[in-house]
């Protein structure tokens, strides 16, 4: 299946995109980076400036609702297709694959097993390296046949050294174990996320909407409103008592009115109780209110009625965070923990500012005796995550500190604003980003047809393989072309394109296998020939495409007794 130009003109080269669900609505409470992934596929389409822009999925979805999913009314001169993942050879064509996810080593095998390495670059995005799981998965693409024509996009800096350093200790084991070298790895470039600049500057400058937040909690136009937007665990995002605690000293030096909003969702009904307990002892002159960080109408005027933003995360599972650059273009000066991708994004003194963080003893300390009880399952990952980031420290008193200098100066908070849009238009705009990816495309294409083909003797994941390969010894016989094949004695062909009506169990499981009434036609081809036939004679009785799935189903007809290989 496949959708039509969604307008004239025209891009260059083209991009396949894995998205199982094909789906593009996004559910209630959603992950930041089912966000980050579904705002950049729709950047690809819009802004990639690629020709056709093919989109695989995992079931059947039409083309048309892809398309409108990624548009959303936007005019755009690429071409928006769809197609079975397994079934298309989009990839070959496209010359790349890009997931949103760093699991590329299935996807190479299955490469290998469907054309060549050499047939088309994979790309994968890095949203997170906290659990274990992820690294494992990173890692597995040392001993995957990846190579450096494929690509692990990291957002950041920080999260490209962590990933180099990690390749480099894995690989250096890798030698160690095999007595050879470290294997390759794929190509680590940085490319960040990125956000709607026009979106969310012209949503800000709206001033009934900023009038309209400011009322609703009680605000005059002197007060001053802090704002944090994301999900509220202080488990997996921050902890919040330093948050308040900076709030505090901040309203009690300056002695001007602060509110505080924390715009999210909890992830328990029992978080907000831990939230609201901390803001009563850390912040008690502070108004401190929670509100549904998923009413998009509310928060927009938020982004509106705010004055400063601040989010001083302490927590390994964010890499990147994309609400402070949310909040610069929205025109908002930021307060931010220096960590991973905050300090990449914001500018000491220039947009906002940094506050130092602290982390825990490295090296010999209980920091390995925690991972260790989370990898042998004593210990869950939110409590692994949350226990590191209870040993991270975020400096209470830099952020009060900064938190008064901009309470104290609606002139900085002015000029800082002005630098955060200024920032967001020439680095972090949608646009900016996908031509990114689109060079980064293109310069992959450049090296992969610049190599030759890898030699190998392993066609197929040892691991993962065939497992009709896999548990050939399981069975008295495999199927084979040679396998000769008879019709069992008093079973026709209507009984064959029926099978299912009675029992319900022989129809069981039928996704990759020969519709019945394609069966039944192969059985009477063999029913029609005396001593029976081979099976390479019965499937070469028809077209390619369906030879395949036919051979399947003659291991199909003989589970149910259809034909006989005892012949």
């Amino acid at each position: 299946m496949s959708g039509g130009p969604t307008s004239a003109g025209g891009g260059r080269g083209r991009l396949a995109i894995l998205h199982p669900a094909g789906h593009t609505a996004l559910g209630r409470n959603p992950f930041g980076k089912d966000v980050a992934n579904l705002q950049l596929w729709q950047a690809l389409a819009r802004h990639g400036g690629y020709a056709r822009l093919d989109v695989l999925t995992t079931q059947v979805v039409d083309a048309a609702e892809v398309a409108t999913g990624l548009l959303e009314g936007a005019s755009s001169a690429t071409e928006i297709a769809s197609a079975l993942y397994l079934s298309s050879r989009a990839a070959i064509e496209a010359g790349a694959l890009l997931r949103g996810q760093p699991d590329l080593s299935d996807l190479a095998w299955s490469r290998r097993r469907r054309a060549s390495d050499r047939a088309y670059s994979l790309l994968g995005v890095i949203h997170t390296l906290a659990p274990p799981t992820i690294r494992q998965i990173i890692a597995a693409a040392s001993t995957a046949p990846m190579h450096n024509w494929d690509a692990l996009i990291c957002t950041s800096p920080s999260v490209r050294d962590a990933v180099e350093t990690m390749f480099a200790e894995w690989g250096q084991h890798l030698a160690e174990r095999t007595g050879g070298r470290p294997p390759p790895r794929p190509a680590l470039p940085m490319i960040p996320l990125g956000v709607d600049a026009e979106r969310f500057a012209a949503q800000a400058d709206r001033p009934d909407a900023r009038a309209r937040a400011r009322a609703a909690l009680g605000l005059a136009p002197d007060d001053v409103l802090v704002l944090w937007v994301g999900r509220l665990s202080y488990y997996e995002k921050a902890f919040p008592q330093a948050m308040f605690k900076a709030a505090q000293q901040a309203a009690a030096s300056t002695g001007v009115r602060t509110a505080f909003v924390m715009a999210g969702w909890f992830p328990a009904a029992d978080d907000r109780g831990h939230y609201e307990q901390a803001a009563r002892v850390y912040a008690p002159d502070v108004e401190t209110h929670f509100v549904d960080g998923n009413d998009r109408e509310r928060l927009a005027d938020l982004w509106a009625g705010s004055d400063i933003f601040l989010s001083l995360v302490d927590n390994i599972q964010e890499t990147f965070g994309i609400t402070p650059l949310e909040a610069m273009a929205s025109g908002l000066p930021v307060v931010v923990s220096d960590w991973d991708g905050y300090r990449a994004t914001v500018r000491d003194g220039i947009e906002g500012f940094l506050i130092p963080t602290l982390g825990g003893p490295s090296g010999g300390g209980l920091g390995g005796v925690l991972v260790e009880r989370h990898t042998i399952d004593g210990i869950a990952y939110q409590a692994y995550a949350g226990a590191v980031a209870q040993h991270t420290a975020v400096h209470v008193g830099r952020a009060g500190a900064a938190l008064d200098a901009l309470i104290r100066s609606p002139e900085l908070r002015r000029r800082m604003g002005e630098a955060g849009r200024a920032r967001v238009r020439e680095t972090y705009d949608w646009p900016v980003v996908a031509r990114q990816v689109h060079a980064l495309t293109d310069e992959l294409a450049a090296v992969r047809a610049a190599a030759a083909d890898p030699a190998h003797r392993v066609g197929q994941d040892p691991v993962k393989g065939d497992p009709f390969r896999a548990f050939a010894g399981f069975a008295s016989q495999v199927l084979t072309l040679e396998t000769r094949l008879a019709a069992t004695p008093g079973v026709t062909s209507e009984a064959v394109g029926g099978a299912g009506r009675d029992v319900a169990l022989d129809a069981g499981f039928p996704d990759f296998r020969a519709a019945p009434a394609l069966c039944a036609r192969a059985f009477e081809r063999i029913a029609a020939a005396p001593g029976g036939l081979a099976v390479r004679d019965v499937l070469t009785a028809f077209p390619v495409q369906q030879r395949r799935a036919l051979e399947l189903g003659l291991a199909w007809m003989a589970k149910c007794g259809f034909v006989d290989w005892l012949t």
